[in-house]
This record gives C-alpha cells, sequence and structure tokens, in this order.
C-alpha cells in the first residue's frame, strides 16, 4: 500500500547546514524535483491494503545513489545511514530508518520497467529544460559496450551444465539418484566442434527423456526439474543456439556475443544513448544485446528528446 505522508524536518535535521553548497548532490536536489516518481508509480501500488510501502521516491533515489557511487544493495543503505550528504538527497532525518536492503532489489524487478525508467529520464531533463540548464540545439548519438558479468560459454559446455542441473534438481526433489543414465561425454576430447555439438546435444536430450519418463516426477508440472527441463529445450530449438548465436549463459541468458571491430568482440551489450553536446547531458537511452546493429534506436532515442522540451 501507498501511503504518502507529509514531510516534516526533525531538530537534527539542522546538521544538513554542514554540507558544502557546491557538493554534487546538494546541487542536484536543488535542481531536480524528483516528487514526480510518486505519482508515476502509485498504480503498481494496492492503495486500499496491505503494509504501507516506502515512497518509490526514496527509492529511487536510493538506486541513484548505488550507481552514482557504484554500491551494492547493502552497501548503499549502510552508508546513507551514515553520511549526511546522503541522508539530505534521499529527504529523511538523520534520525530515521532506512529500508531494508532487500526491498531495493524488489523495488527493481516489481515496480521499475523500461518504459517508466524512460518517463523519469524524460521529466527530469524536461525540468533541466524549463530551467534553463540545458540551451543548445544539437545533440550527439552513440553506442557503448557494456560487459555481461559472467562468462561466455561454448554451446558444448552450456549443455553439459543443463544437463548436470537437470539431474541434480530431480535428485534434491525425488531424494535418489537417477539409475542407468547415460555416461557424460568428454567432449573437450573431441576435435570436430561440429561432431563435440552434436554429441552433447544428443547427451541432454538423452537426460532430458530418462527423466521425462519418471513416473515420480510427472506428478507435479510446477517442480524445478520440469522448468529446467522447459528451459533446455527452448535453448535447444533455437537454430542461433548450435551456431554459438544464441543464449551462451545459465546466469545471464540475455546477454549476447557482439563485436567491436571485425577481429575483436566482447561478451554482453549495447546501450545507446543520445545527450546534448554542450552541456553533454544525456536526454534518452536505450540497452540491448550485443548483437544489436548501431543506430536502430536513434529516431526513437531523437522523439523521446524532444518530447522533453530539448530543441535539436
Amino acid at each position: 500500500m501507498l501511503r504518502q505522508e507529509q514531510k516534516q524536518m526533525s531538530l537534527y535535521s539542522t546538521l544538513y547546514n554542514k554540507i558544502p553548497e557546491n557538493h554534487i548532490l546538494k546541487k542536484i536536489y536543488s535542481v531536480v524535483d524528483f516528487s514526480f516518481i510518486n505519482n508515476l508509480l502509485e498504480d503498481s501500488y494496492c492503495k486500499n491494503f496491505g503494509r504501507p510501502a516506502k515512497e518509490p521516491e526514496l527509492m529511487c533515489k536510493l538506486l541513484f545513489l548505488q550507481h552514482l557511487y557504484n554500491l551494492s544493495d547493502e552497501r548503499v543503505i549502510e552508508d546513507t545511514g551514515l553520511n549526511l550528504a546522503y541522508m539530505y538527497f534521499v529527504g529523511i532525518n538523520p534520525e530515521e530508518e532506512l529500508p531494508d536492503k532487500s526491498l531495493l532489489s524488489k523495488f527493481r524487478k516489481q515496480r521499475l520497467e523500461e518504459t517508466t525508467l524512460d518517463e523519469i529520464i524524460t521529466e527530469i531533463v524536461r525540468q533541466c529544460v524549463e530551467k534553463g540548464i540545458i540551451k543548445c540545439t544539437s545533440s550527439n548519438v552513440d553506442a557503448t559496450h557494456i560487459e555481461a558479468n559472467t562468462i561466455k560459454k561454448t554451446p558444448e559446455r552450456l549443455m553439459k551444465h543443463l544437463a548436470r542441473k537437470i539431474i541434480k534438481e530431480y535428485e534434491n526433489e525425488n531424494n535418489k539418484s537417477l539409475e542407468e543414465l547415460p555416461e557424460e561425454p568428454k567432449y573437450k576430447e573431441i576435435k570436430d566442434h561440429i561432431e563435440a555439438k552434436s554429441v552433447m546435444k544428443d547427451y541432454l536430450e538423452a537426460v532430458i527423456s530418462k527423466i521425462e519418463n519418471s513416473t515420480e516426477n510427472n506428478r507435479n508440472d510446477n517442480t524445478k526439474t520440469k522448468k529446467t527441463i522447459e528451459k533446455a529445450k527452448e535453448i535447444l530449438s533455437d537454430p542461433k543456439f548450435l551456431n554459438q548465436k544464441g543464449v551462451r549463459s545459465l546466469i545471464d541468458e540475455d546477454a549476447r556475443v557482439g563485436y567491436k571491430s571485425k577481429t575483436q568482440n566482447f561478451f554482453g551489450y549495447k546501450t545507446e544513448y543520445i545527450m546534448t553536446t554542450e552541456e553533454r547531458i544525456i536526454t534518452a537511452v536505450k540497452t540491448a544485446d550485443g548483437t544489436y546493429i548501431d543506430g536502430t534506436y536513434t529516431k526513437e532515442l531523437i522523439e523521446q528528446t524532444l518530447k522533453a522540451g530539448v530543441k535539436i
């Protein structure tokens, strides 16, 4: 339940006078009014039932600090409870408690969506235009690479890990070992990569078939084993997978291999953005996987920038 209460500064808030006027967070606080975030996200909360939720504005500001200072969920909560500038920026009194670190993850996954983030950027840019911070009439469009926080795996290795995961989950859920399983192939000893892929594909499909034929596991379609099997089938059915253009990691399934040049590749994502030439303020952003072709989102980026009131 989202319940917005009138904020009232306490006696201890006089400590905020110690923060220098030229501090970056104090400058941002004086220019950008983040209260619009509460209205933007109010429909994602129940209005009449449930426990009172932390204000979306507070949660977004904590995520802003987290990104600005490269902090973990735990560290941003800990540091905000000790740093006067952080407390001032998020809008709490020094004696107030902060939300539990677990709520940050829930807020990111359950409340924030790509369209919402676009709206937040657009409104902040609009305020910058309104207050005369953005004056120039030219913009630059560029793209940057973001490495995935995991390694890319060959299809052979990925299929081996999928098979092991399926077997482990089956044995954990049924409290018994799976008998008469085919022996796991030593694919690294096969010099022909095409043959190695085919061998591992046959092995994974044999493991799936063996477990699907188990009467005990067919009783429940909501087990972890069933879900992992469906994921494995989905990966195998993608024609790009065996060509090493599909899923390359079970940790980050959306990451893809892209190329910085004809000979240099990377594994992760591409972010395309548009920024004002003089002030160098980013006015719109789009993120895609590593195979993204630069310029695909340019029209949308320009439209979002114009929507914020920037004249190009």
